[in-house]
């Protein structure tokens, strides 16, 4: 019976590589850096259970879902993106300005007609128009300004608009540094 003689195998390419690499140039020694320590913010954001969102869209009950729409679209510049309606009358509207989704819906004056809206609420809102031409145009056509076009020390130029039932909406653009 003959014998069978073993043959070595060659080594992977991958693992020639690195050896002959690492037989090359000695590595340096590798540097004691300090770890800075995490926030309690930044270790409850790593959370798995965190939430993490993409966009808002706010929805306002108004007094006058008409006048509202004219002021969101004809006085801003919003697009009534889609319409819902209730025995032909008019309830609410998705309006879109950019990636901005803006709802409105007819107040059904279950709460009594004579509750305060608007109050202790305010939208900021980012652009990358010009704002002083925005805040000129929404003026000349009839918009309540709250403030004027104006720098501000976090490093925007914005405005500020009251709508119809008394919501502050703030429009800015980031200054170029």
């Amino acid at each position: 019976m003959a014998s069978k003689a073993r043959t070595r195998k060659p080594a992977p390419r991958k693992a020639a590589a690195a050896k002959a690499k690492s037989a090359k140039a000695p590595r340096p020694p590798a540097r004691k850096t300090a770890r800075r320590k995490k926030t309690a913010f930044e270790d409850q954001r790593r959370q798995p259970e965190s939430l993490r969102l993409r966009s808002a869209s706010p929805g306002f009950t108004v007094n006058d879902i008409a006048k509202s729409v004219y002021w969101y679209r004809d006085v801003m510049g919003f697009t009534v993106k889609d319409r819902w309606e209730q025995d032909g009358k008019l309830m609410g509207v998705e309006l879109v300005a950019g990636d901005v989704l803006v709802m409105l819906s007819q107040d059904d004056w279950k709460k009594g007609r004579d509750r305060k809206k608007g109050e202790g609420f305010s939208l900021y809102c980012l652009t990358v128009q010009d704002v002083d031409r925005l805040a000129m145009r929404a003026k000349a056509r009839g918009a309540t300004m709250l403030q004027e076009p104006r720098d501000q020390p976090w490093g925007t130029r914005d405005f500020s608009v009251k709508d119809p039932d008394g919501f502050k909406i703030t429009f800015g653009i980031e200054k170029k540094r």
